[in-house]
């Protein structure tokens, strides 16, 4: 077993919710190298030969297992960049816990690179879930930049769950999801920015396969001098269905873009987007301040209420 410090240990809880534990299908990543990891009967994590990262084999006997895949920098000037491919045989059910958090003390940029590679094969039900955290008190920044690719094969369904809690200072996610016949796609992101922050979300969901479907789910709060921008595109290239959905609430002296995007390629596509951008709603927090809540008090319920 691996001796976890304190400042490691309190990131993990914020991260992984389901509580990380060295035991069972894991691994953790600590300042750019794995720290430990373990295997269970049906799944197997194996370390790349050719570059940093994993490689991680869940058989069709799998049913209901959890992987926790946590990743944590805690040294100013670290860039770290990792691989991971998982491969989901047939059949198979599987949740998979990730989530990245940076502690940065010094005056130099920390940043981690996520690229995850999901081949889903057919019928198999994956469950994908990825909190970002930013903490410590140096003036150098709290970089990820996450690049999620899936590849989903017949009736297979696959729900990416991702939340950015709060202090990281910059991000760009970029996801691609092709999606074969009967598949389902499911993603919520939650993204919350402050101060000066930036982020940017492009995703294109490429619906391939005939009765294929998605919905995609995005909220988000703005405040301070932060700014978002959130660019998902459906691609429907068969009889396909597809709901994209965008609110933000917009706070202080924040920006919000968001540009959903839907393209028909096929006569039988039936593709939907909405998008709201506004501020939180005044008679809210005066019914909430009749209760006896500040108005500081009252605006982080209205928040957490919206996100989750």
């Amino acid at each position: 077993m691996a001796n976890i410090d304190r400042v490691t240990e309190s990131i993990l809880e914020k991260i992984d919710s389901g509580g990380f534990r060295q035991e069972g299908a894991f691994n953790l990543r600590y300042n750019g190298y794995s720290l430990c990891h373990g295997s269970t009967e049906h799944i197997t994590i194996k370390s790349k030969a050719d570059r940093q990262g994993i490689d991680v084999y869940i058989s069709r006997e799998t049913k209901g297992e959890e992987i926790h895949i946590p990743v944590v920098v805690s040294a100013s000037g670290i860039t770290d960049e990792v691989y991971n491919d998982f491969y989901i045989e047939e059949g198979a059910q599987v949740v998979i816990v990730a989530g990245c958090g940076i502690h940065n003390s010094g005056c130099d940029d920390s940043r981690h690179d996520g690229i995850h590679t999901f081949h889903v094969g057919r019928n198999a039900n994956v469950r994908y879930e990825e909190k970002h955290y930013g903490e410590g008190e140096g003036a150098g920044s709290r970089i990820l930049n996450p690049v999620t690719k899936i590849i989903m094969e017949e009736a297979s369904v696959f729900t990416l769950d991702t939340a950015q809690i709060k202090g990281v200072d910059s991000t760009r996610r970029e996801t691609e999801v092709t999606m074969g016949k009967d598949a389902k796609l499911f993603v919520v992101e939650k993204l919350m920015t402050h101060d000066s922050q930036s982020a940017v979300s492009n995703m294109d969901i490429h619906l391939n396969g005939m009765g294929c479907s998605a919905r995609i789910v995005s909220r988000s709060v703005a405040r301070g001098h932060s700014s978002q921008i959130f660019h998902p595109r459906a691609i429907g290239n068969a009889l396909c269905h597809a709901h994209i959905q965008c609110d933000s609430i917009i706070m202080d002296h924040a920006r919000v873009c968001s540009i959903p995007e839907i393209d028909a390629k096929h006569v039988d596509a039936a593709i939907i987007h909405e998008a709201a951008i506004g501020r939180i709603n005044s008679e809210q927090l005066v019914k909430l301040n009749t209760f006896g809540l500040s108005e500081e008090a009252a605006e982080a319920v209205i928040i957490e209420n919206f996100l989750n």
